[in-house]
């Protein structure tokens, strides 16, 4: 019984955490976005722009929604709730620390830890492009059928290439739990180099890394791969006939999207929620991040761009000094400083995903599918028949 009160809370909690994210993650886009370009971004609604994704919420609830009159309803409204399952849930098997107790139980901080949790993700995130293929075809409209047919080959051909860039490091770590994954990146080579799969020996994980990543950004319709959506060919591709909630729900999904990528990359490459920096400097990172934030938030206080900075932006200081003092309670950093570090690395990615929609243009689709098929196909073979020749020999 415990048992299932204690999953039923973590579910609770993931569910709104994550809602609530990819709420912001728009905002945050936004945001780094306008910095490229040089402009301002959301600022109006709230303070630089806060309540921007609550009032986009109620733009999307209260708009009309129509559905064609000639599209197949069932399945057109089927399809965007299917995209934004699928896309949620193989964050149920990611681990976001090491174990807590709540209420005199202890369990992990991960919803469950399945002994195929890597084939659980892969399987789940294979079905995402039924939402998109769907969608496109129920519609009957000729635009949102050529993204959706573009997206499918995208999706299909690029999940061969992370599929082998996934093979190659669980050779080196020999588990498919993503549990036993993280666990098996813990310490550090000569003191200092985390013994995260991409340091790690006999063979490194660099090139298998570099190969997900990319065909992550393909997987999740993001730039320089979103054909499936190019608005100057296709209006907006296969969700040309949606609106309101339905829509929103497609746009959710491929930032869920965005956040499992990021997410898996962070586990199965980067340590998870293993330290990047060994003894004292991994536990005080958080205290100096969070105080040195704080500092910055008071410089512009107290030198304001405009004049509403000078409320708003102490007090944002305020609240990273507080956090910055809650990281030095023995409890508080035993219990988040595990989920600190994969947040981290997480929002990493996730910069890294807005940093490359600012800067790099659209491929055409010619180009995108031969990138697939002649390059990272063979890069992620090579990788895999070296990792298993070094693990073979050495391991």
């Amino acid at each position: 019984m415990s048992f299932i009160i204690i999953s039923i809370i973590k579910a609770a909690v993931v569910a709104a955490a994550l809602l609530t994210t990819l709420a912001y993650l728009q905002w945050i886009e936004r945001k780094v976005l306008a910095h490229i370009q040089l402009r301002l971004g959301p600022s109006r609604v709230g303070p630089h722009g806060l309540l921007q994704p609550l009032a986009d919420v109620i733009k999307l609830v209260t708009k009309e929604d129509l559905i064609p009159p000639e599209a197949n309803k069932f399945v057109y409204i089927l399809a965007p709730f299917l995209a934004v399952a699928t896309a949620l849930v193989s964050v149920s098997v990611i681990p976001f620390g090491r174990e807590i107790e709540i209420f005199g139980y202890r369990t992990p901080m991960q919803l469950t830890d399945l002994n195929i949790g890597v084939l659980f993700i892969l399987a789940v995130s294979s079905l995402g492009v039924y939402g998109v293929a769907l969608g496109g075809w129920a519609s009957n409209n000729k635009y949102s059928l050529l993204g959706a047919l573009r997206s499918s080959a995208q999706m299909i051909s690029y999940e061969l290439p992370v599929s082998l860039a996934l093979v190659s490091p669980l050779l080196l770590l020999n588990t498919l739990s993503l549990g036993e994954i993280v666990q098996k990146q813990a310490g550090f080579l000569l003191g200092f180099i985390p013994n995260w799969s991409i340091f790690q020996l006999p063979f490194p994980q660099l090139l298998s890394f570099v190969v997900f990543l990319i065909a992550g950004f393909a997987e999740t319709n993001r730039i320089p791969f979103d054909l499936p959506e190019a608005e100057n060919e296709l209006v907006a591709g296969y969700h040309t006939e949606y609106s309101s909630m339905k829509f929103a729900a497609f746009f959710m999904a491929e930032y869920a999207n965005m956040i499992t990528v990021a997410a898996v990359t962070t586990t199965v490459f980067l340590g998870g929620w293993q330290p990047a920096l060994p003894g004292s400097l991994g536990h005080l990172a958080p205290v100096a991040l969070f105080f040195m934030a704080g500092m910055v938030a008071f410089y512009h206080g107290f030198h304001p761009a405009r004049a509403r900075d000078r409320m708003t932006l102490p007090v944002v200081g305020a609240a990273f000094l507080a956090l910055s003092a809650l990281f030095l309670v023995p409890w508080v950093q035993a219990a988040f400083l595990p989920l600190f570090w994969f947040v981290v690395k997480t929002g990493v990615i996730f910069f890294l995903f807005v940093w490359v929609r600012g800067t790099l243009p659209r491929f055409r689709y010619d180009q995108l599918m031969a990138f697939a098929w002649k390059s990272m196909f063979p890069l992620a073979m090579a990788n895999l028949l070296l990792t298993g020749l070094a693990v073979g020999l050495w391991g």
